[in-house]
């Protein structure tokens, strides 16, 4: 099980410029996770991204670091967030912790009370720039 610093995160060209464009509609202070993981990432087009990255919409099974059954979530923009249905923001602390991250990796993140949670990436269930199917 491998860990990763955000400098060797992949993002697909089209995410950058998807995340670029949002980061710079946020406040100062809203934007600073997602500013340092755009900075720190190594960029590639979307036909050449791994079926093996976390991408935009990408849904994934995680196994919390704690333990108990894995879960589904999907990795998606704020208008679409709907965390009840696993649709998880990419400005979310969560969110922002998968996004660019591979299957083996733990995602880390740190909750808005402070608590720092650790997640297993298990399986990418679908990934939109593997299947051709990117429609945001």
């Amino acid at each position: 099980m491998g860990t990763q610093s955000p400098a060797e995160r992949t993002l697909t060209q089209i995410d950058y410029i998807r995340l670029t464009r949002l980061a710079s509609q946020l406040e100062a202070g809203a934007s600073g996770t997602i500013q340092e993981l755009l900075e720190n990432s190594d960029l590639v087009a979307s036909a050449a991204v791994p079926a093996t990255v976390v991408t935009m919409y990408t849904q994934v099974l995680l196994q919390d670091a704690a333990g108990g059954e894995p879960h589904k979530v999907a990795l998606c923009y704020p208008d679409d967030a709907d965390p009840s249905q696993g649709f998880i923001s990419v400005l979310s602390p969560l969110g922002a912790g998968l996004l660019g991250l591979r299957v083996g990796d733990v995602a880390r993140w740190r909750t808005p009370r402070g608590e720092d949670r650790m997640a297993h990436i298990v399986q990418i269930l679908f990934q939109p720039e593997a299947s051709g199917d990117y429609t945001t």
